[in-house]
């Protein structure tokens, strides 16, 4: 019996997970969810009710994405994602998974939190992030990936969440002076890993067997 895992296509935590499972090879159940109508074995499985989660066939739950990454990427890493140094590129990806996601979260949908009283317009989150990008653009300078030559963990983990940031203002973004971090991002949108792990699936139905993933293309 394969791992279950939780998903939803677009959720760049679940997009990050399948990338790290595609790449390593590790054969899944994928279920597709529906994040307003969540099945009842996921919240049996997960009281967090948020995606993803990976069920291990010894029962152990992975609630969070980067421990799917790494539990994939332990197993089998052909790709190389885990050789740059583990420390920093942990580091990288907890300052998206904090202060760029508490700015993203509140330019993407303004008016949904309580504690912002800004809208969009008045640009007061968008230029918090703009530092972290122009950040990553020094970095980017004269390396293709964040790490060097080759796609890393980081990479992986962090460009879901710029897609985001892109895709609320693509003209805008386009306009920046961020030419490496653009070319970063549209290599990730234009692979063929990133259109393995995007195929549509039916939202899984309790009862019914899920998706094996990944599939080829």
């Amino acid at each position: 019996m394969p791992p279950i895992l939780y998903s939803f296509r677009r959720c760049p935590y679940a997009m990050r997970a399948r990338l790290a499972l595609a790449v390593s090879g590790q054969t899944v159940e994928l279920r597709e969810v529906v994040l307003r109508n969540k099945p009842p074995e996921l919240l049996a499985a997960s009281p967090k009710a948020t995606v993803p989660v990976l069920v291990l066939p010894d029962g152990k739950v992975l609630e969070q994405s980067m421990d799917i990454m790494r539990w994939a990427l332990e197993r089998h890493d052909p790709a190389g994602w885990l050789q740059a140094p583990l420390p920093e590129m942990l580091a990288l990806v907890a300052e998206v998974d904090g202060p760029f996601k508490h700015h993203l979260d509140r330019y993407k949908y303004p008016g949904r939190y309580e504690d912002d009283s800004f809208s969009r317009s008045l640009g007061r989150h968008r230029q918090a992030l703009e530092p972290m990008i122009s950040e990553w653009e020094q970095r980017l300078a004269g390396r293709p990936y964040l790490f060097g030559p080759h796609p890393t963990l980081a990479d992986m983990a962090i460009a879901p969440f710029v897609r985001q940031f892109a895709h609320v203002d693509a003209a805008w973004f386009a306009a920046q002076p961020w030419p490496q971090v653009q070319k970063w991002l549209a290599d990730f949108e234009d692979s063929a890993l990133f259109a393995q792990v995007m195929q549509k699936s039916a939202p899984w139905q309790s009862g019914s067997a899920g998706l094996p993933f990944p599939t080829a293309l």
